[in-house]
């Protein structure tokens, strides 16, 4: 009688572990897949193959529909500025501001770079999708959100020479002219944004024209000639 309770329990033992497997199985089987379609619909986006700079940090957002929707960014043709509009906050707290909208459901909202009080950038959404920050022009645009210290909106010296090289690598990376590609949201909808840039027009020309000097640098510095 003893003998067989102990075969009844090893047998329910037995069963109960091919049961977990199995369901892992499962489980692996429709992670994979689900990878598996994302590569597959994300391969020849023009951001696919592309690897940011050192000075750039990858800290994702959470794929959801309130900040990170995982739509292909099938084009990049421009590169939108913005300023965050909170004077203070950091690189770091924006992105947990994008992050905790699959939470809060508060608005539709994110970047794909923050650029930091101290030159710090993060790197909130990839590059072969779309994020939610130049409305129309979602579509086809990087978008950059930046910190700044005040109510003015104006970058400082940190924040000015990160932003520079971030879009400078990307005017290099997908070839775009900083003189018409590298624009503010307040070109694609009106807002005043980035503030500074849109109260002060000389500034943002003159940040355009560092950008396109950036360029040249980098050329030269390898070996690159017109």
């Amino acid at each position: 009688m003893a003998e067989r309770t102990k075969r009844r329990r090893r047998r329910r033992r037995t069963g109960s572990k091919k049961a977990f497997l199995v369901l892992l199985a499962l489980v692996l089987l429709v992670l994979g897949g689900v990878k598996l379609r994302y590569a597959l619909s994300h391969r020849n986006l023009p951001g696919s193959n592309v690897s940011v700079p050192d000075f750039v940090t990858v800290d994702y957002i959470p794929t959801n529909e309130y900040s990170r929707p995982g739509t292909p960014l099938k084009e990049i043709s421009g590169v939108v500025v913005h300023y965050v509009g909170n004077p203070g906050t950091t690189a770091a707290a924006n992105r947990s501001f994008f992050a905790n909208l699959a939470l809060t459901h508060e608005t539709y909202a994110s970047a794909h770079f923050v650029v930091g009080l101290e030159g710090e950038i993060l790197q909130c959404v990839p590059l072969t999708e779309i994020a939610y920050c130049s409305n129309t022009a979602n579509d086809y645009t990087v978008s950059i959100e930046v910190c700044h210290a005040d109510e003015t909106g104006e970058f400082n010296d940190a924040t000015m020479e990160s932003l520079e090289a971030l879009v400078a690598w990307l005017c290099e990376t997908f070839d775009l002219d900083p003189a018409k590609d590298v624009i503010r949201h307040y070109d694609v909808t009106g807002k005043i944004c980035p503030k500074y840039y849109v109260e002060n027009e000389d500034a943002w020309l003159a940040f355009r024209e560092d950008v396109s000097a950036r360029i040249e640098e980098d050329k030269t510095a390898n070996g690159e000639t017109n």
